[in-house]
């Protein structure tokens, strides 16, 4: 993200932040962005939902002494406002509880039909090519292009059944040989993710309430692009060499996630910057020092 400084434009630094000691007390949260209205003669409402959702935290830490408060002071300061950025996480949950044995990752598209006829039936997607035949069981497909508007959007997979069918845990309105259609993996949008194990050896479980760390290329350390939460224990299936793994997610994805590049499972982080340009401190007669902030994930 760039930022102005007086008439120049510059790219926003990432400040790290203290690791001790841990707050104790948190609020964290996620804000949609949907718009809604009500109509005054029936009172039927309407919604319509937004680009616009991201994570927002108000922190407090435990009362310290002057030589640990420092460290905190120093570290607001150089944020400079809301000018620079930090990589931050929820608090509460900064362990995953899944199993998952390795530190990431990595994104695999095992399907992408840029044009298709797609028909649809009950759960079941039936493709006039061969669109599924890398497709797996817990597989977070998303369609875009159908007639009738529920069609579209991500669907799990449930079975396989050939390189042109499979059924979905959605249920669909009758649609028949619908042209252009477009069935892609991990892209803006997507509530679900089509992940893949980094090693051979890398296996484990991925359980709801786990965050993972939406990289923009094939790195743990870089700045993080997104933080999303699982919202159902992930599919695992072992098929060969590395484990395959579906993913339910939210927020969805803000932008498509390109082959190979990574989600973060260990010690997951966004990427935060504080909401106010005021930083301020307490201290009382013997120098305890009391420190809170308040912080919004960056888009």
């Amino acid at each position: 993200m760039a930022v102005i400084i007086g008439e120049h434009y510059r790219v926003a630094k990432i400040i790290s932040m203290p690791t001790s000691p841990n707050f104790i007390k948190s609020n964290w949260s996620l804000v949609r962005t949907v718009g809604t209205t009500v109509s005054p003669f029936t009172g039927k409402t309407k919604t319509q939902e937004f680009d616009g959702v991201y994570w927002t935290a108000e922190v407090s830490l435990p009362r310290m002494r002057r030589s640990q408060a420092v460290e905190w002071q120093s570290f607001l300061l150089e944020l400079n406002g809301t000018v620079n950025h930090f990589k931050f996480a929820d608090p509460d949950a900064l362990t995953n509880t899944g199993t998952y044995s390795t530190a990431f990752l990595t994104s695999n598209q095992r399907t992408s039909t840029s044009s298709v006829t797609l028909s649809f039936s009950s759960s079941t997607i039936t493709a006039g090519a061969s669109t599924f035949s890398g497709a797996k069981v817990g597989d977070f497909i998303v369609v875009t292009g159908a007639t009738n508007e529920d069609n579209n959007g991500t669907h799990k997979i449930t079975t396989v059944t050939s390189a042109t069918v499979v059924v979905t845990s959605s249920t669909f309105t009758t649609e028949s040989n619908t042209a252009s259609c477009k069935v892609r993996t991990n892209v803006k949008g997507a509530t679900g993710l089509s992940l893949l194990a980094s090693t051979n050896a890398a296996s484990g479980t991925i359980k709801k309430g786990d965050y993972l760390q939406i990289q923009s290329a094939a790195n743990t350390t870089g700045t993080p692009t997104q933080i999303v939460m699982v919202t159902e224990d992930a599919t695992a299936t072992a098929d060969g060499a590395k484990d395959f793994y579906g993913v339910a997610i939210q927020p969805k994805l803000r932008s498509d996630l390109a082959t190979g590049h990574y989600a973060v499972f260990t010690n997951p982080k966004g990427t935060f910057r504080l909401i106010s340009n005021e930083v301020s401190w307490s201290a009382d007669r013997i120098s305890n020092y009391g420190i809170s902030f308040s912080c919004i994930e960056v888009i």
